[in-house]
């Protein structure tokens, strides 16, 4: 008989599934698992602050450029090489796509006639404009060797809205594959799916994602100290099918992508298997109380619409009193 432990989900992206995810996946193979909204183990991320109002365990989820608050936290799951002891473990966000990870994995076996109908230069799909602006400058500076494909909200020029990436990508030698922001361990879907696609990716964001993809298989913009750099070896590529056909022919991985699915089962079953009293790791008293109080306390600021309007009025005020001051 499978032991029975009671989960919760908050804050989660709008498509994210509470019955459908990979840490149920990691989770039923070990338990039964009843979702509940008052849960013993309440896994969270950063789309709000509902998981404040849970007074139990809480894992943390990190699907941003983010690091945990271990205060505010007892466990978490994040982009980060830190260690942390028992209490975190790094599976990168691209693990949760199953099915773009299984097409990537066969990638290097496409075939002469898949490669011979990229009859199309290089895409970008992108709609966050808030992304580090190395992203634009890039797109721009690529664009003027050859016409470069927006299909998202960003810098469209297509005058459509792709509807589905991967049939799009499939069209292309290259797709532009940045993250939002450059941080270490910051790898997401990006180079994922454009591996997927059968596309060569043009990666900025994790400096160390070579641990992860196999470099041969990609441009990775790190390895270069220019923009001028980069697009010059893209031109290389672009002008040699041989060496094109031999990048696209390059297995993705480095590294057999189930042992990171094995290291999160592991990691939940390690603290689910604790006594559960022993398993909370933040502070809940003195300092840690008063700190988590606090939180709450903001939270219902920023959750209240006439609470949230003072608040930016006595700010408003503030830096006029300082401004007369000065």
């Amino acid at each position: 008989m499978k032991r029975v432990i009671k989960v919760g989900f908050s804050d989660f992206w709008p498509e994210f599934k509470e019955n459908q995810n990979f840490i149920m996946d990691a989770l039923t193979s070990n338990y039964e698992v009843i979702i509940s909204n008052e849960p013993d183990y309440l896994f969270y991320s950063c789309f709000g602050r509902q998981y404040l109002k849970h007074d139990c365990i809480r894992i943390f989820f990190i699907g941003e450029d983010l690091q945990p608050d271990f205060n505010l936290c007892d466990y978490s799951i994040g982009f980060s090489h830190m260690v942390f002891g028992e209490r975190y473990i790094r599976f990168p966000l691209y693990h949760i796509y199953e099915q773009d990870c299984l097409m990537a994995e066969q990638k290097h076996l496409i075939s002469d006639t898949e490669i011979d109908n990229k009859s199309r230069f290089c895409n970008f799909i992108y709609s966050n404009t808030k992304a580090n602006p190395f992203r634009g400058m890039f797109f721009d500076s690529l664009n003027i060797y050859k016409r470069v494909d927006s299909g998202g909200k960003y810098k469209n020029n297509l005058g459509f809205r792709v509807d589905n990436k991967l049939d799009f990508q499939r069209m292309y030698k290259f797709s532009i594959a940045f993250e939002n922001n450059s941080s270490e361990g910051y790898t997401t879907e990006k180079i994922l799916q454009a591996f997927a696609a059968g596309t060569i990716p043009i990666y900025w964001g994790d400096p160390r994602i070579g641990e992860e993809f196999n470099e041969r298989a990609f441009i990775n913009c790190h390895r270069f100290e220019t923009i001028e750099a980069i697009i010059d070896q893209i031109k290389t590529i672009d002008g040699n099918d041989n060496l094109l056909r031999q990048m696209l022919r390059e297995p993705a991985f480095v590294k057999d992508r189930r042992e990171t699915k094995r290291d999160l089962e592991d990691f939940l079953r390690n603290l689910i298997d604790k006594p559960y009293e022993e398993a909370f790791k933040r502070s809940r008293h003195a300092a840690g109380r008063d700190y988590e109080t606090l939180q709450q306390q903001m939270s219902k600021i920023i959750d209240n619409p006439v609470l949230r309007g003072s608040y930016r009025i006595l700010k408003r005020i503030k830096v006029i009193l300082m401004k007369r001051d000065l």
